[in-house]
């Protein structure tokens, strides 16, 4: 019976753990924090959206650069895949909008305790409170794993799997990049992805708590429009949040650094082109004459945003419906078919959903998850160089790398 060493009790640790158990290991999961899953607890604000429906091929498509890279493991370990091993571990699962997999409870603790729940029966042994500090090395291969008390746990492999750096308040504090460096692997320079962005003025500031679905959101930079997302946004102190921003974030804080002039556009009525959206103000114009535009308005907005609109457009709150000009008219129009907001950077790390970068993925083998550079070392989640949009791509990629490192360490399977 080979024993292996997984260092990170997250989502793809205690996969890799669970695969490499049931296969007939002898598994320690060493974890720094007090428990296991401590991010993953609040992902997808508690609820976990754990996976995706797209079709493979559509899946791979949400990976920014590693498409090729993560393919084999997704043919090894699908969301399908994943959807099945939860379900038959008794959490019921659901599917909400844009394909996004969720537990039915909407508790991440679900998923997680049947993470445990399945570690525990396979035997594998979960240390808390137990950093690593380096891997022992003999002749260019790992034999175990040093902790920061100085205790050595002894292993035929050990499986990194210490996450990315983003919320170290949960323990990814990107230990595992410096690990992996000390024997010998690079590393692609890390920074914030899927992370919120703050804009300049104080209309986000007016709105935040505001929640908006099914709005466009485009991306104008340099006076060019980059990119157009369709979905959820959330107004916060600082500027902007929710799904449709964190999936632009990346290309926001390129435009950004790169110095160019760079402006969120939101349109609140994309159901209605330009003319009809013209009629329908019109419509209520007429129906209500002789109301004040503040409660016009609330036929065409959610109550917070009025006073902004108004504001924005330079039309009097109390000004009569039938009052309005045909040029207020207008601006009421192109401002509810285009509110910009002046992006003026991304969040940092602390806030970020994942990290970008990481261990290169050229030094990985993308059948076994194997180290090209350390024999019988293995990687797995978010400390590799790969990184999807939002929706449950992210977590899948974890999972999935999770589950082949795990066979194939048990395996004996190194480059």
């Amino acid at each position: 019976m080979s024993r292996i060493i997984v260092v990170g009790g997250g989502p793809a640790g205690l996969m890799a753990a669970i695969s490499a158990a049931e296969a007939g290991s002898a598994v320690t999961v060493l974890e720094k924090m007090p428990s296991p899953c401590m991010k993953l607890a609040i992902t997808g604000k508690g609820r976990c959206n754990l996976t995706n429906i797209a079709e493979t091929r559509d899946f791979l498509k949400k990976f920014s650069d590693c498409g090729r890279f993560v393919r084999p493991s997704f043919y090894s370990f699908s969301g399908k895949d994943l959807i099945a091993f939860f379900e038959r571990n008794n959490v019921p699962l659901k599917t909400e909008r844009g394909g996004r997999v969720f537990p039915v409870s909407d508790r991440s603790s679900d998923i997680i305790n049947a993470l445990l729940g399945l570690a525990k029966k396979n035997g594998v042994r979960i240390i808390t409170g137990a950093p690593a500090k380096k891997l022992v090395l003999k002749d260019g291969a790992v034999t175990g794993v040093e902790i920061l008390s100085g205790e050595i746990y002894e292993a035929e492999a050990v499986i990194l799997s210490t996450g990315g750096a983003s919320y170290p308040s949960t323990g990814s504090t990107g230990d595992g990049y410096k690990i992996a460096g000390d024997a010998g692997h690079g590393l692609t320079p890390v920074r914030a992805a899927l992370v919120p962005v703050e804009t300049s003025g104080d209309s986000a500031k007016k709105l935040q708590g505001l929640g908006l679905k099914n709005v466009s959101v485009s991306v104008f930079s340099g006076g060019r429009k980059k990119a157009e997302e369709f979905g959820e946004m959330l107004f916060t102190h600082f500027g902007l949040s929710g799904p449709v921003i964190l999936t632009l974030s990346g290309l926001l804080a390129e435009s950004v650094s790169a110095g160019e002039k760079t402006e969120i556009s939101v349109d609140l009525k994309p159901a209605l082109d330009h003319k009809k959206l013209d009629a329908r103000i019109l419509r209520d114009l007429q129906a209500h004459g002789r109301q004040k535009m503040k409660t016009i308005l609330k036929n065409l907005l959610p109550k917070k945003m009025i006073p902004v609109c108004l504001s924005l457009t330079g039309i009097p709150p109390d000004k009569e419906g039938n009052g309005v000009t045909a040029e207020e008219r207008k601006k009421l129009r192109v401002w509810l078919k285009d509110f910009r907001l002046r992006v003026t950077g991304c969040r940092g790390l602390d806030e970020a959903i994942i990290t970008k970068g990481g261990i290169p993925a050229k030094e990985i083998d993308p059948q076994t998850m194997a180290s090209k550079l350390v024999k019988n070392l293995f990687f797995a989640g978010e400390i590799i160089d790969m990184d999807a949009e939002t929706g449950g791509y992210n977590l899948q990629a974890a999972f999935s790398t999770g589950f082949v490192a795990g066979l194939a360490a048990s395996k004996g399977d190194v480059h």
